[in-house]
């Protein structure tokens, strides 16, 4: 007889999830590495650290996204993955609540991605807010999973949970990029 446990998660659901976070996080590098320089100066514009640093830390944070990406790929490195994703959505997300705190919305958030390039979305507590529910997705990926084995069919449900929820992400932030654009156009 099987036993019911409501707070297991079905492995489908941890998979598509981590997979998902995986495709966001390796187009992130993707689109900083492409053009580093653009994204040094994106680093810069956010007045957070010496000039001796930003270098380092412009190739460090698209290099940590591609690395927590390849890790949350597979259940071995999952973890690892996971906490590095939580490391760099925690250093980001501080970054941006330190220059909205300080009234600096006009900077562009340097984030890149499957939608836009780097220089296309200022900061605003909606970024914080969809950093916030990433995290939360990165956590979710590593929720305890049924013991259940996949079968084929699973895996047509995880590619197919990926796509949906890399397609949720890429809508909403193309949302946040559009709404500067969206308020000027009601103030004229």
């Amino acid at each position: 007889m099987m036993e019911f446990a409501p707070f297991m998660l079905d492995p489908v659901l941890t998979h598509a999830v981590g997979a998902a976070l995986s495709v966001l996080l390796m187009a992130g590098a993707w689109h900083k590495l492409r053009d580093i320089e653009i994204f040094r100066g994106a680093v810069e514009n956010y007045r957070l650290l010496p000039e001796s640093l930003l270098g380092p830390v412009a190739w460090a944070v698209p290099v940590g996204e591609l690395a927590a990406g390849v890790f949350l790929l597979f259940a071995a490195t999952r973890f690892v993955g996971a906490v590095l994703a939580i490391l760099l959505l925690l250093g980001v997300t501080s970054a941006v609540v330190v220059n909205l705190l300080r009234g600096r919305v006009d900077i562009d958030c340097g984030c890149g991605g499957l939608v836009g390039h780097v220089g296309e979305q200022p900061l605003s507590w909606f970024l914080v807010g969809r950093n916030v529910v990433l995290a939360s997705a990165v956590v979710f990926a590593l929720g305890d999973e049924s013991p259940r084995v996949l079968v084929w069919i699973d895996y047509l449900s995880v590619a197919g949970g990926t796509l949906a929820l890399v397609g949720l992400h890429v809508a909403a932030n193309q949302l946040l990029a559009n709404q500067p654009r969206l308020q000027s156009l009601r103030n004229h």
